[in-house]
């Protein structure tokens, strides 16, 4: 979105929000779509989701719903754990943010989920299933990293790759790290990654005495590479994530490249995440926010041959079945399906 130089960029950020009745954002979607001669418009973002139906309506062309997570939950989750800011009460109400859910699951032509979970809760709503598609956020097989042997260093990496919030489990992280050395268990947690609640999580590390050896702060990571790499030379990959409607209906990225670095996988007792790392024999996992759970779940992940086995069971999942080609195959049939189900105006034939 082009900015407005005549406004201070505090301003400008403002009006440039994205909400549904933001006439900034009707007149970029519309510009995009008459420049691109557009078919089809994909809307990521659930907040500016109204705004692509009223678009794709006034084109007679199908709009379709990618919605990686449910945002309502976890506006929820947010506010439960008390950390949201002044500006949430406005712009991320869980009751104004449910409105604009049960509209857009109504008001689009098709739309895609990111797991099986959050496409039942979608049916819930009253959505055919004919209009849900399960399109997974996996890494494409060339990502798949070869079978590694396990380092000859002393202890245990850990690491965990996301945004630094409460809700997702990083106070629990640090504790299972204090209950490890308590037992004698040389651990190094390494987390990549910045967010709202990192000074609240380094606050906790140094209560407990955990100093950069065993609790180190990465921060945010601009090359992608780089970070994988760093989780490819790691023991376990982490999700500690809370329990909660938000996260029993999505799934992480940060799973599938774990799997794909051929590192176990110990994740907190979420559906999706179980249900994956379970079915495939991935990981292991533990009681959301029990940090002794956690920590046996580390044990048990990193025992002699046992790391290996879960590594490479995780790796073969992902080059079988988890994979962005297995993906590309189910969107490229929604999108095709979509298009012919649109009854609008070719755009090239509108004034």
């Amino acid at each position: 979105m082009p900015a407005l130089p005549a406004l201070p960029a505090t301003v400008d950020a403002a009006l440039s929000f994205p909400a549904f009745f933001n006439p900034r954002w009707v007149n970029l979607i519309r510009r995009a779509v008459i420049d691109g001669n557009a078919d089809m418009i994909i809307v990521r973002d659930l907040p500016l989701c109204p705004t692509a139906v009223h678009v794709g309506r006034s084109f007679g062309i199908p709009v379709v719903l990618d919605m990686a997570e449910n945002y309502p939950a976890m506006m929820r989750a947010l506010w439960e754990t008390g950390r949201q800011t002044p500006l949430d009460y406005v712009v991320r109400n869980p009751r104004a943010t449910a409105w604009v859910e049960k509209y857009s699951v109504d008001a689009v032509d098709h739309i895609i989920t990111v797991v099986e979970e959050s496409a039942d809760r979608v049916h819930a709503l009253g959505v055919p299933r004919e209009k849900l598609s399960v399109i997974s956020n996996t890494p494409p097989r060339a990502r798949v990293r070869a079978r590694r042997d396990t380092p000859s260093r002393d202890g245990v990496d850990i690491v965990y790759m996301g945004n630094l919030e409460v809700a997702r489990g990083l106070l629990e992280a640090i504790d299972a790290i204090a209950i490890l050395a308590e037992r004698g268990v040389s651990a190094r947690l390494r987390i990549i990654g910045r967010g709202r609640d990192e000074r609240l999580l380094r606050a906790r590390a140094a209560e407990l005495g955990l100093d950069s050896k065993c609790v180190e702060f990465l921060g945010f990571i601009e090359s992608h590479a780089e970070a994988l790499e760093i989780v490819a030379q790691s023991d376990v990959g982490l999700i500690p994530h809370r329990k909660c409607e938000s996260w029993d209906t999505t799934i992480p990225n940060k799973l599938f490249d774990y799997m794909a670095a051929g590192i176990p996988t110990v994740s907190s007792n979420t559906a999706p995440c179980e249900r994956i790392v379970t079915e495939t024999g991935a990981g292991e996992i533990f009681t959301s926010e029990s940090a002794s759970s956690l920590a046996d779940a580390i044990v048990r992940a990193t025992a002699r041959g046992r790391r290996e086995a879960l590594g490479e069971a995780g790796r073969q999942a992902v080059l079988d079945r988890y994979n962005w080609e297995h993906d590309t195959a189910v969107l490229e049939a929604v999108l095709e399906r979509s298009e012919l189900q649109g009854t609008g105006v070719p755009v090239h034939m509108l004034p």
